[in-house]
């Protein structure tokens, strides 16, 4: 009888251990109106946007360009939301080792000062690219 009372403790012990990264949940990816049609934001309602100096699956804003345009980042598998598809989300691995959350294959980004409700970059030109918010179906909006 012990002996399977303490195999039960063994288990329980290592369940609950891996329980925290079994329930991690990434980032999470909605579409949502905004004056430029309905748009890819995280979800807190911020907007996210496309880099098109970027590669597919590649980043390439580091340092200052990275200070005003933070990427979206997740620890978990991003959760897509109601009318996006799931398997259009991905991640990459930074130069850092943090995990950027990808839409279609575009790193996505955050802009510094937007906030929830508020796009002010939608089309810029900065760090040698534009800076493009994103539809349901991963394009650039224009």
């Amino acid at each position: 009888m012990k002996r399977v009372t303490l195999t039960a403790a063994v288990v329980l012990v290592a369940a609950l251990a891996l329980a925290p990264a079994a329930m991690a949940k990434g980032a999470k990816v909605r579409l949502d109106k905004s004056e430029y049609g309905r748009v890819l934001m995280n979800g807190g309602g911020k907007a996210l946007y496309l880099f098109t100096s970027d590669t597919r699956n590649q980043s390439n804003c580091e340092g200052d360009c990275a200070q005003a345009w933070p990427p979206f980042l997740t620890k978990g598998k991003p959760q897509a939301g109601n009318g996006l598809k799931g398997k259009l989300l991905g991640t990459i691995r930074r130069a850092d080792g943090s995990r950027q959350v990808t839409y279609r294959g575009h790193p996505l980004y955050f802009y510094v000062d937007d906030r929830p409700g508020l796009i002010l970059c939608q089309d810029v030109v900065e760090f040698g690219g534009t800076w493009l918010l994103v539809n349901r179906k991963g394009n650039a909006v224009r």
